[in-house]
């Protein structure tokens, strides 16, 4: 087992615990910021260690020696908050002039505290009667993708991953997303649009946890997959089952409960932080 330490400079005596705790065999600096430690196992006196090396705003991640990119044929993303920086219907509530209201029903679904899918029924009502030509505005002036993320993508598209958006968020983005980035897959819910309005409510059936955990089985199966060659990666409780069905499960800059149920978290680096975990091909 590797243990993967990186995003910053890693003081002496933190390595040197580090090393006792883990019984590495070896000790790998990797330009730039990252130290590969060989051989080690995750013990008890390791845990105690790390609200230490969070203090310094570094993440680590164990993950099995020999491992490759290229091991895995598929990975997936949530939309919101992990692909991108945004939460898409809290920028388009801010044109509503309801954000404050929306933002605060997302936070308490991606913490867990509400079902998601009566979360999107609320907070969709309020969207109700709000112009569709918003859409376009929050794509072209406030959608960023989350650093990391493209290079992450390439890297995966290079190595011959299938790419996928899991999304609880709305076809709108997810779609021009996949154009744009050449994903090869991407599942979420559509906005009903009356008028050059919207209605407040979704066209078929709501895309939840339940669904993307059920997209994800389904994609695996049709590509011939084994679950340990699926990468998936999200920041919410609307992520966990999703994450489930897969082999390395990433939870980036998540909830403490979404972080807490996952293989890797990344909490401070980018997304494609998630390479140096691999071995070089």
């Amino acid at each position: 087992m590797n243990l993967i330490i990186q995003g910053g400079a890693l003081p002496t005596f933190l390595l040197e615990r580090i090393v006792t705790a883990t019984g590495a065999s070896s000790v790998e600096p990797r330009p730039p910021q990252v130290v590969r430690l060989k051989g080690t196992r995750r013990t008890p006196e390791f845990d105690a260690l790390i609200p230490l090396i969070e203090a310094e705003k570094l993440d680590w991640a164990f993950i099995a020696s020999g491992k490759k990119l290229s091991d895995f044929g598929l990975i997936c993303f949530d939309m919101d908050s992990t692909l991108i920086t945004i939460e898409c219907i809290d920028e388009l509530a801010d044109f509503a002039g309801k954000k404050a209201e929306v933002s605060a029903v997302t936070e308490a679904a991606m913490r867990g505290e509400i079902d998601y899918r009566e979360s999107l029924r609320q907070r969709l009502a309020l969207l109700a009667g709000l112009d569709a030509r918003v859409l376009a505005r929050v794509f072209g002036e406030r959608l960023l993708l989350s650093p990391g993320a493209r290079e992450l993508l390439e890297a995966c598209q290079n190595a011959g991953l299938r790419t996928a958006i899991l999304s609880g968020g709305f076809t709108y983005f997810t779609e021009r997303l996949r154009i744009e980035l050449g994903f090869d897959f991407a599942t979420s819910n559509e906005l009903e649009i009356s008028g050059g309005k919207l209605t407040g409510r979704v066209v078929g059936d709501i895309v939840d946890a339940t669904a993307k955990a059920h997209h994800l089985a389904r994609l695996t199966d049709e590509l011939g997959l084994k679950k340990d060659q699926v990468i998936a990666c999200g920041d919410g409780a609307n992520d966990l089952m999703m994450m489930a069905q897969a082999g390395l499960s990433v939870a980036f800059r998540a909830k403490p409960a979404t972080r807490a149920k996952a293989d890797v978290a990344i909490n401070f680096g980018g997304l494609d932080s998630l390479l140096n975990l691999f071995d070089n091909e």
